[in-house]
């Protein structure tokens, strides 16, 4: 595999990026983490030998294990060679210190173990224990019209598949993940966005647009982990429940995306179809769904919010679909405070419209990681 070293944006791009950390409704300086981010270097291609793009998840490896060291950076592919939409099966590694690329688990389309095949979407994690856990949200032809209900796959950190979970509460796993990783224990936040889910083709004769459903939820899983055994689920929670979600035939479906554990056992859900951010409280130890939870924020530089971090300080970092900004929130107080472009393509309109999705931050808590869908590659922002 390639990779492409660090470089600089075009010019038309750098006109759109010299807008960084701009403030949002004119607060001050010196409150955000935005602001003192300023570069912004592409760090490797994340296409595949056998052609697999469409980077998806970013996952931050927290040890040394297998194929694997502690900092490498971990990205699937949703789409294969012939860029359909849920059907990409690979994994690539990326060594931050020697800037080389390695293929981490090329997986068939077609698993029996998970229900649909293999479609690897932006639901990935590694555990302390070595372990991968990634969802597959699977079709047949780049469409929800073939869908299938799809699952967690389980890897060991050489890349091999060491088990499959499904079940009726699982259904096309589509946000990043949220983790309590105890090493032993593990608990796991994931939405789902796929039940009952029609075709793209299946329209509101009100909007024009697909139907939205309101049937996506966030299921909490927790985790036994036996030493040299693949980690097994002791329990199912759905904490939320009630977020819409719809086929798209550009993005393959709209539902809630970016799941972050907060302050208080807070869980963040940024809802796409809702363009805002919701709040569960309790999350690792409530018994029932809260519904969709409270409201944090809404609209405003809010423009479709998909995948989510928290900075060291505690503040989000929400990248939006509909352009190529990455918004940074207070969740304590519901305040937008910046918008910055991280990808200002402007063959798309807005600039870098459709671009984004993956985000997760770099161990040093000064940088952040990124996919760029348009390009396939993996970029980092650094001050």
């Amino acid at each position: 595999m390639t990779t492409i070293p660090s470089r600089r944006r075009t010019a038309a791009a750098a006109l759109l990026a010299a807008l960084l950390a701009a403030p949002a409704g004119g607060h001050a300086a010196g409150q955000g983490f935005l602001e003192t981010v300023h570069r912004h270097l592409t760090r490797t291609t994340t296409v595949t030998a056998n052609g697999d793009l469409n980077p998806y998840a970013i996952v931050v490896a927290p040890v040394s294990a297998g194929k694997i060291r502690a900092g490498d950076v971990l990205v699937d592919n949703f789409n294969n060679v012939s860029n359909l939409q849920g059907t990409g099966g690979t994994i690539i590694v990326y060594d931050p210190s020697s800037h080389r690329t390695t293929l981490l688990a090329s997986l068939p389309q077609h698993l029996p173990q998970c229900p649909g095949g293999i479609g690897l979407g932006t639901a990935m994690t590694m555990l302390r224990s070595g372990w991968i856990i990634v969802g597959s949200t699977p079709s047949t032809d780049g469409t929800t019209a073939t869908k299938g209900p799809g699952c967690l796959l389980v890897l060991d950190a050489e890349g091999r598949l060491a088990a499959a979970w499904s079940g009726p509460d699982i259904n096309d796993p589509w946000g990043n993940m949220a983790v309590v990783d105890r090493g032993d224990t593990a608990t796991l936040f994931i939405s789902m966005a796929g039940f009952d889910l029609p075709g793209p083709g299946v329209t509101d004769p009100k909007t024009g647009l697909p139907v939205t459903i309101a049937k996506a939820a966030v299921l909490r899983l927790t985790l036994s982990i036996p030493e040299g055994r693949p980690p097994a689920i002791t329990g199912r929670t759905v904490i939320a429940d009630g977020f819409g979600q719809r086929a798209d035939k550009d993005v393959f479906l709209i539902g809630p995306t970016g799941l972050a554990l907060g302050a208080n056992d807070t869980l963040y859900v940024s809802d796409a179809v809702g363009n805002r951010i919701m709040a569960i409280p309790a999350a690792s130890t409530r018994s029932g769904s809260a519904g969709t939870g409270t409201m944090v924020t809404q609209d405003g530089l809010l423009k479709r919010p998909l995948a989510m971090c928290l900075t060291p300080a505690g503040h989000l970092l929400v990248t939006n679909a509909k352009n190529g900004q990455v918004v940074e929130i207070d969740p304590a107080s519901g305040r937008q405070l910046y918008a910055q472009w991280i990808d200002a393509n402007q063959a798309q309109s807005p600039p870098g419209n459709g671009d984004l999705f993956g985000i997760a931050m770099a161990p040093d808590g000064r940088s952040f990681y990124y996919v760029e869908d348009d390009v396939n590659t993996l970029a980092e922002a650094t001050p």
